[in-house]
């Protein structure tokens, strides 16, 4: 499995939110590319970039420190958070994203996602955002009628390279992933899913890679930040190493 760090970006700086609440953030970081340089030093193969001003305003905002972290690293990177057309899907792509993240759109346009996908094969994933079982919206602000297995079957056979299921009550909180939903979604689906919200300490990480047949990868956050688990942990858990978890 991928471990994924984290880059939420906010105001230029690297944040975590709670419950994807705006008015809830901890800053971590005021330079999003040190951040980023890190975490790969200490051995992340991928990064985790979400513009959150972007996901709730419906537009790219934190470009500068995006494309700062770009030029920092040499591994690839997912990036989500208002990319909802398809110039700004080749701008990113063009700019050295390996893959870009659509949330929204893919709940209210999802024939678009379906064409830009087979445009891009491999190279996007639809990010599935879950509150009390319906697919959210604009940054988790809107709760749509739509549930995360049935929107996720709309993707079948189109080339996305991944659905990132999250459970927003538990992003940020340190609470444990949703296992159960994740697992049942992975099941319903031949999409390759990763795992986001929640994740706590090694032992998480260890119960998620016993999944390992399901699951391409997990997105950690606040609990690498705050140090309740260290990359080095991290990596070895998914890896199937229990000692210490």
């Amino acid at each position: 499995m991928i471990l994924f760090p984290a880059i939420d970006l906010k105001d230029g700086k690297c944040v975590r939110l709670a419950r994807g609440r705006a008015d809830d953030a901890t800053i971590y970081s005021d330079n999003p590319a040190d951040q980023a340089a890190q975490f790969v030093a200490a051995g992340c193969a991928w990064l985790h970039i979400v513009d959150l001003d972007g996901a709730f305003g419906g537009r790219s905002v934190n470009s500068d420190p995006v494309s700062e972290i770009l030029s920092q690293v040499d591994v690839p990177v997912q990036l989500g958070g208002g990319i909802r057309d398809i110039k700004v899907i080749e701008h990113w792509l063009r700019s050295g994203v390996s893959r870009v993240v659509l949330g929204t759109a893919a709940v209210q346009d999802p024939d678009f996602v379906k064409a830009a996908a087979r445009s891009f094969p491999g190279q996007l994933a639809v990010g599935i955002d879950v509150h009390d079982g319906f697919a959210a919206t604009h940054g988790w602000v809107k709760t749509s009628q739509i549930t995360a297995v049935d929107l996720a079957r709309r993707f079948e056979d189109c080339a996305i390279g991944a659905i990132i299921f999250t459970d927003i009550e538990r992003d940020g909180m340190k609470t444990g992933v949703n296992i159960e939903s994740t697992c049942n979604l992975a099941e319903s689906v031949d999409i390759p899913v990763i795992a986001s919200g929640g994740i706590s300490s090694r032992s998480d990480l260890s119960e998620l890679s016993s999944f390992s047949d399901r699951l391409a990868g997990v997105i950690v956050g606040r609990a690498l930040y705050d140090g309740s688990i260290t990359i080095t942990d991290a990596l070895a858990s998914l890896a199937g190493d229990r000692n210490g978890s």
